[in-house]
């Protein structure tokens, strides 16, 4: 091999890696294992994750514990869907077009926008094919003016693939977790390719943005909603209130938290911006004999099409988790949607309150929430957290100096939630 190459060792393969990089001695690595000892360690390691089922958890931003009903690991587990790849060839794919079919009509429904693609990888990368989305459409248009409740996460995606493009990134204030808005409408021009909020936003408050979609609108603007998809089952849909564009991630639909992914990215969004959306879309037509059928239609990867006629390379979508999220919508229905999503508005309010009235905490503001808020506390944040969770408890995710940003479930009990007040009551 290293004659036919034309080298004389294996060392000559490597000539052009700087010095200082290569390993002049054998890695550090341990001997080898058998496979039961080799299992064994692996077990070991496993132990030390405390399972969420074994503590009381307020952690959100992004990734939440919600329950998932035994029939979704069932459909999913089925090899028709669990082993298929990409359904290029429609005849065999049947099942797994209509599948994607059906979630994509869910979350048209929801957002209220006419189309949505088969997903995508997370919330982030749907946010930043979203903003490329618009800088397209826009032409000439460079700025991306974005809201200054969105995840950070979010933004940090956002920034990396915005790096090497000509797409300028602008933030607003978020002042106590409420977007200023009017300051937000002042920063839209002519520039503006699109105009991101948060719905709710990071710190789980709900505001009104229609006018500020009406501003952005008259400038030529496109408006992109992050939104968590469960709180869309008693919101007002983001396409009703003037969103082009909505995204976030439907991890909360029939998805494990899973150490944080994979999760998958959804993406709505108007007629109007149909040939320049990202990702595959199925589609349903009618077969020679009059047979309703579902194919892939509107692909715009770079698997699909010339590569420079491509609205993207990070598209490809998470066909299993979308399959996951759309049994889950079948399963519990419209009502039974609105039920769940109810049932944790209700307990986080709940749990609000009796924080607030332990005085350990304050508001941040006087805002609507859904399930999802931010307090302050009154007193040293960091050793009340390490408190918490030397007794099992996650007292949800820290912001900033002193906040701490609660989500609480349908999986989390009024029992639960009185013993964490009590042990706030406790806190010294």
């Amino acid at each position: 091999m290293l004659e036919v190459v034309g080298v004389t060792a294996p060392t000559d393969l490597f000539v052009d890696v700087p010095e200082g990089a290569l390993l002049k001695e054998p890695l550090n690595l341990d001997e080898g294992l058998s496979e039961y000892e080799l299992s064994r360690k692996l077990n070991d390691l496993a132990q030390r994750n405390i399972p969420s089922s074994d503590i009381i958890s307020f952690a959100g931003a992004g990734c939440y514990d919600h329950y998932i009903p035994s029939f979704v690991d069932h459909i999913i587990s089925k090899p028709e869907f669990f082993t298929a790849y990409t359904p290029y060839q429609p005849e065999v794919s049947q099942g797994t077009l209509q599948a994607v079919y059906e979630y994509q009509t869910d979350i048209c429904n929801l957002t209220g926008l006419e189309l949505s693609n088969a997903s995508m990888y997370d919330g982030a990368t749907a946010l930043v094919e979203a903003a490329f989305m618009a800088h397209r459409l826009g032409k000439k248009r460079d700025t991306v003016l974005v809201s200054g409740g969105i995840h950070p996460q979010y933004i940090e995606t956002l920034e990396t693939y915005a790096r090497p493009t000509p797409i300028k990134l602008t933030y607003g204030e978020v002042v106590n977790g409420v977007d200023d808005f009017d300051a937000l409408e002042n920063q839209i021009d002519d520039s503006c390719a699109a105009v991101v909020v948060g719905y709710p936003n990071y710190f789980g408050t709900v505001q009104d943005f229609r006018k500020l979609a009406e501003k952005a609108h008259e400038k030529g603007a496109l408006v992109i909603v992050v939104a968590n998809p469960m709180m869309l089952a008693l919101l007002e849909a983001p396409g009703n209130l003037g969103a082009d564009v909505v995204v976030g991630d439907a991890q909360v639909f029939g998805n494990s938290m899973s150490y944080g992914g994979p999760g998958l990215g959804y993406f709505a969004c108007t007629k109007k911006c149909m040939r320049q959306m990202p990702g595959r879309i199925v589609g349903a037509t009618v077969d020679e004999d009059g047979h309703r059928g579902y194919v892939l239609t509107l692909s715009t990867r770079e698997q699909h099409i010339r590569r420079e006629k491509a609205t993207s390379n990070i598209c490809s979508n998470h066909a299993l988790n979308a399959l996951a999220a759309g049994a889950y919508l079948a399963g519990v229905g419209k009502q039974g949607l609105k039920d769940v999503a109810l049932t944790c508005v209700s307990k986080a309010h709940y749990l609000y309150n009796e924080l607030i009235n332990t005085q350990k905490f304050s508001a941040l503001n006087q805002e609507p929430f859904g399930y999802e808020f931010a307090l302050n506390f009154e007193g040293e944040r960091d050793s009340f957290y390490e408190y918490c969770v030397e007794r099992n408890i996650i007292p949800g995710v820290r912001e900033g100096n002193q906040s701490l940003i609660f989500a609480v479930t349908e999986k989390t009990s009024k029992a639960e939630l009185d013993a964490f007040v009590t042990e706030v009551a406790r806190y010294e």
